[in-house]
């Protein structure tokens, strides 16, 4: 047995409650190491002794990650436990709060004291496996000339970080049946505040639409014309830093050591100038001070900005730009304010890495996933890692956060601060198609940045933020209708939005892989062909005998048995029970999603 590999620590990584009586428990053991995995645990007060068979729930190319949910009658309190592991040659060893026993231990518990309300790792249950969209305000639509700013260019002009194309809200909100007619449950829009520069992350003004976007009311339509289509929609909140014509800035520019505001920035010297020598800001960009977010008059500033808009515009939430980089005590203060007012907002933020730090059930619910873009990006558009490499990275993304967190996990291909994935993928549609369809069917919410449905292309910031295209004859109609059915497919198989993920197959010579969903004892199969050539397969299936079909041809399957000498053949058989098999080809860059026909 790997003892090195072991790790389970009393903290909320490895213990956390998702009701007041309900715990999970997870330990983590070498990859393939374990032959049984227990939990044990008992009442402080109490001797009886219960235990519960942990489950490896992910598996990365190091580390097999065990879970396990108890339910308690009452309140989890004062709930002592240990592990019992046996690895495939019997041996047995145990993992307490002081190390590895080789005998049964009788001191030296791991313990759990008590289950309070903020504890309790929550997210918002409708906002589950929804598909969100992604919309840059100044680039959509442009709804009325009235607002434009001045020197707008043509509407399909090679987009720059200067010029203006003079999007709307009123443009979005006369393209809202399309966006309804696609699919999209949740609409997340770039910022539409007062700022400086065409993307208006340089904020002057929290509390007005700027000017070029329409005015407050118009938000508060578009809102409302959302809301009656059932659809979802957050704003983006640029609270890390703010523009050099903010108030409080220009207020420090003009009174220097006397200005009141002067603990609301990083001042590293005196006299104040436009100059990333003079303050931090953002990757040294001057245009972009930063907000000590530390200090308790911005916190409270942040949250009023917060709580107005959605008082008074009835947003579903936020989505916070560098979310990573601001004060951590900003987001557990705002959200322990904003949720005890409005428990059904989302809080979506923004980080390039791991999102663990803020992904603890203190701070957001989800955030922008670009572990996964970066994994579908090397895998489907590159083609730089095998899918074994490609299977270890999202089991290891998948079993850093808890299931309820996944669950709402931001699942992007691409954004205003990327290339195209198009573009990444060499303009090859079948590629692009094939990574889109792994984010369709895998866990969390696909997030379409606009304009992907339609075929634009463009390489990173500020190729990447043209002019939606809206003229049918520049739109690739057929790729269109295929997130049309995509999107529908989703939402009419419960496993492909809320279900489980295990990888069944990972044959890294030929670009093939393979994962189930289950959801409430209905499983899903979905096969993918990372390769240009011609592949059979043969499919682990659960039930030898059954009638098995590809949901989208409708083909139809036979099951024939497997004996268990050659279900160990399998990936991951010990993870999956088959008792049957079925074979199949699969085109080069193509997909299949198998379903048993006796669930229907």
């Amino acid at each position: 047995m790997n003892r090195h590999a072991i790790e389970h620590k009393n903290i909320p990584q490895y213990i956390y409650p998702v009701s007041r009586s309900e715990l999970v428990f997870k330990i983590k053991t070498a990859r393939g190491d374990i032959a049984k995995c227990t939990l044990v645990y008992w009442a402080r007060n109490s001797s009886a002794k219960k235990k519960s068979a942990m489950l490896c729930a992910h598996r990365d190319d190091l580390f097999d990650y065990y879970k396990t949910n108890i339910k308690f009658s009452k309140v989890a309190r004062y709930v002592k436990y240990y592990f019992e592991l046996v690895d495939l040659n019997g041996q047995k060893l145990y993992v307490t709060a002081f190390g590895l026993k080789e005998k049964i231990p009788d001191d030296g518990f791991f313990e759990y004291l008590y289950t309070n309300e903020n504890d309790i790792v929550t997210v918002p249950e409708w906002a589950k496996g929804k598909v969100f969209y992604q919309i840059f305000p100044e680039r959509y639509h442009n709804g009325t000339k009235n607002n434009d700013p001045p020197e707008v260019v043509p509407w399909l002009e090679t987009p720059t970080r200067e010029n203006f194309f003079g999007g709307d809200i009123l443009g979005i909100i006369q393209k809202l049946d399309y966006i309804k007619e696609l699919g999209i449950d949740f609409i997340y829009l770039n910022p539409v505040f007062k700022g400086d520069f065409n993307h208006k992350y340089a904020t002057t003004d929290y509390f007005q639409v700027d000017p070029i976007f329409g005015t407050n009311e118009d938000l508060k339509e578009l809102v409302l014309q959302c809301h009656q289509r059932n659809i979802k929609i957050i704003l983006d909140g640029v609270f890390n830093h703010c523009g050099t014509n903010f108030e409080p800035f220009l207020d420090l520019l003009e009174n220097q050591e006397k200005s009141k505001y002067k603990d609301w920035f990083y001042v590293e010297k005196f006299p104040v100038e436009i100059s990333h020598h003079n303050y931090e800001c953002v990757g040294a960009y001057k245009w972009m001070p930063k907000l000590r977010t530390s200090n308790p008059e911005v916190r409270a500033y942040v949250l009023k900005v917060m709580d107005y808009w959605i008082a008074e515009a009835g947003i579903d939430g936020w989505r916070l730009d560098v979310a990573d980089e601001a004060d951590i005590k900003l987001w557990q203060y705002a959200r322990a304010e904003l949720k005890a007012k409005y428990p059904g907002i989302i809080l979506i933020g923004e980080t390039w890495g791991g999102a663990l730090k803020m992904l603890s059930g203190d701070q957001m619910d989800s955030a922008m996933n670009y572990v996964f873009r970066d994994a579908a990006r090397d895998f489907f558009a590159k083609n730089s890692i095998d899918a074994y490499e490609f299977d270890s990275r999202i089991n290891k993304m998948l079993a850093e956060y808890p299931d309820e967190i996944n669950s709402v996990m931001y699942n992007l291909l691409d954004s205003h601060d990327t290339a195209r994935f198009l573009t990444e993928c060499g303009s090859d549609k079948k590629k692009f198609k094939l990574a889109a369809a792994f984010q369709m069917l895998f866990c969390g919410c696909p997030a379409i940045y606009y304009g992907d449905e339609v075929g634009m292309s463009g390489e990173n910031d500020p190729g990447c933020r043209g002019g939606m295209v809206w003229e049918d004859d520049k739109q690739d109609k057929d790729l269109l209708e295929w997130y049309k059915k995509m999107i529908a497919l989703r939402k009419s198989l419960p496993p492909l939005m809320l279900g489980g993920y295990i990888s069944n197959i990972c044959d890294a010579a030929k670009g093939i892989y393979g994962f189930t969903r289950d959801f409430n004892e209905e499983r899903v199969y979905v096969l993918l062909n990372n390769s240009g050539e011609i592949h059979k397969v043969n499919l682990p299936v659960a039930d030898e005998g059954n009638v098995y079909e590809d949901v989208l041809s409708k083909e139809a399957y036979f099951a024939e048995p497997v004996d268990s000498t050659s279900a160990k053949g399998f990936y991951n058989h010990d993870l999956l029970e088959y008792s049957g098999a079925i074979s199949l080809t699969l085109d080069g860059y193509s997909f299949k999603i198998i379903k048993s026909k006796m669930e229907e």
